[in-house]
């Protein structure tokens, strides 16, 4: 259902949704999951009896004797369920991320259980890359800093920062960060997964509590774990549950000894890359202080994709950035580079370049990872190609409410927030959301798929991820195509009405045609003739984009 409250900077409400898929999908969804557990276990059984023979997935005798690595549960849907449609995934490219891409084409020969290149090549639009703000592209104010840097350092640093891996460039996009986020210092690190999961043990003990959002990414999750401290989960977003858990764990403090924790760290993610939706950020800040807590952001998608400066989630909802204790960020999105940070205070840097994992056993980032770092943040900042930093962030903006409210025009079930550049479709059905994938790669689409075990069994999706390069002819090409498997598919499931939003701006972008209610907006989308319809009004559209960029205020 739509959650809408005022938040934003910009003064308009905070919007999202989550439809529900209808309950005939439901049926047969778990119904196709019921045959396909079936008919793994029947092969199970016939490859024990040796009726099917495949060498790839019998042990060598050499090795039977070895203490297993896995059992063979472990592995059964990887073995009967993935290997089936693994040509969804795992897609080599051979070319730069960028709006457009070149995928190498792949085949099998032994139902799935290997897969070999073909020769063939297929230019793609791409909408699987978080390449938010085109700086992963092969052009660019960055690439002959890079070029520059490269001669002067080499490609590797071949230490840590503690010994001799330490760069004046590391200091530098320390700085440029710290002061980027708003926040006293930060460190930076090779890896964004390690970001998360080798620091959070610095933070937090046995002695210590943590509340988790239920749908964190897995390198906080895994942080958590490691750290060894009592965690408690709240349901996604949901600030009534947050304080609950809250209250319970200051209440009634530990399981066994109910002595009080030492110390609550609560964490968050900016925008969830699954569900597209964003973080409650002023409340969660208003339930930190009242109990007492201290807050951990996640802003791996967030950062350089949100707010009217792209500083992230607190830029976006206008809060001080020092309300949050740790914020956290990879360069691997926004910034085309790779590696991650942490900000906050000065005496929590200095600890953690000191006592994190990463900081000290971990390799530093290489000199030209971190000078395209540094260029990138500095066009953001405005300090080189002023204007252009500003450009793109507002393009990202119009660009993914554009292609939102055209999704949700379609009837598609469309999660997360109106914002969020990460934008879930809703499938449920596992062989939908196979057709989808091979269907979009036929007509010239690149998307990215999530299914089972990764999401629930109803929560199937593709996920399309917007840059602020994709042109407008770009994004309509795409929703043709979309609409096109839509149709093909028949995975129109969303029956919750139109949003406004959806309705005004589609509205002024297609003055031509009297789209002004939610009956109407079904009236178009029924016509069977609607995306000829759509090509004329494109021809005779001459609305400027920046009209209905949501950072910028409207007379």
């Amino acid at each position: 259902m739509p959650s809408v409250y005022k938040g934003p900077t910009s003064g308009e409400p905070f919007f999202e949704q989550f439809g529900e898929t209808p309950l005939i999908t439901a049926v047969f969804t778990y119904i196709g999951f019921m045959l396909l557990n079936l008919l793994g276990r029947l092969q199970d059984f016939l490859r024990w009896c040796s009726v099917l023979h495949c060498p790839i997935v019998v042990e060598p005798k050499r090795t039977r004797s070895f203490v297993p690595l896995y059992s063979s549960y472990e592995a059964f849907y990887t073995r009967n369920l993935y290997r089936r449609v693994q040509d969804c995934w795992n897609r080599p490219i051979c070319s730069s991320p960028g709006v457009q891409m070149v995928v190498m084409d792949r085949k099998s020969n032994d139902s799935g259980w290997t897969l070999e290149f073909t020769g063939a090549r297929k230019r793609v639009l791409n909408l699987g890359s978080y390449n938010y703000l085109g700086f992963g592209d092969p052009t660019g104010p960055s690439i002959e800093a890079n070029e520059a840097t490269t001669r002067r350092y080499g490609v590797g640093v071949a230490s840590a920062r503690q010994e001799t891996g330490s760069l004046i460039l590391h200091r530098e996009l320390e700085t440029l960060v710290a002061e980027f986020v708003g926040q006293e210092a930060a460190i930076v690190f090779s890896m964004g997964f390690a970001t998360n999961s080798l620091n959070i043990p610095c933070l937090v003990d046995k002695d210590c509590c943590v509340v988790s959002d239920e749908l964190n990414h897995t390198s906080l999750v895994l942080g958590c774990r490691l750290s060894g401290a009592t965690i408690r989960r709240f349901k996604h977003n949901d600030m009534v549950d947050l304080e609950r858990v809250l209250e319970e764990t200051v209440v009634y403090g530990r399981p066994r000894t109910h002595r009080p924790y030492k110390k609550i760290l609560i964490v968050v993610e900016g925008i969830y890359s699954m569900e597209g939706s964003i973080v409650h950020l002023p409340e969660v800040i208003a339930l930190k202080k009242k109990y007492k807590a201290y807050l951990y952001v996640d802003e791996a998608h967030s950062i350089g994709a949100l707010g009217p400066t792209g500083r992230g989630v607190a830029d976006y909802f206008g809060v001080d950035p020092k309300e949050i204790d740790v914020s956290m960020g990879t360069f691997t999105k926004s910034f085309g580079s790779s590696g991650g940070y942490l900000a906050g205070s000065r005496r929590l840097i200095d600890y953690l370049r000191s006592c994190s994992h990463s900081a000290v056993y971990g390799g530093s980032m290489s000199a030209p990872v971190t000078q395209q770092v540094i260029t990138t943040v500095r066009v953001l900042m405005g300090l080189e190609v002023p204007g252009e930093g500003r450009h793109r962030i507002r393009k990202l903006a119009w660009n993914t409410r554009y292609f939102r409210a055209r999704l949700h025009a379609m009837r598609l079930i469309v999660y997360g927030n109106r914002d969020s550049p990460v934008v879930p479709v809703i499938i449920s059905m596992p062989a939908k959301l196979v057709a989808l994938s091979r269907r979009c790669l036929a007509l010239g689409l690149g998307t990215v798929i999530v299914g089972f075990p990764a999401t629930s069994l109803l929560a199937s999706r593709v996920r399309f991820c917007i840059s602020s390069m994709h042109t407008r002819e770009m994004l309509d090409r795409a929703l043709e195509i979309i609409d096109q498997v839509a149709e093909e598919l028949h995975i129109r499931y969303c029956d919750l009405p139109i949003p406004q939003w959806a309705e005004e701006l589609l509205a002024k972008e297609y003055p031509m045609a009297p789209l002004t209610t939610t009956a109407t907006f079904t009236a178009f989308n029924n016509n069977t003739d609607h995306l000829s319809v759509l090509k004329e009004m494109l021809v005779n559209s001459s609305v400027d984009s920046s009209s209905v960029c949501p950072y910028k205020k409207r007379q």
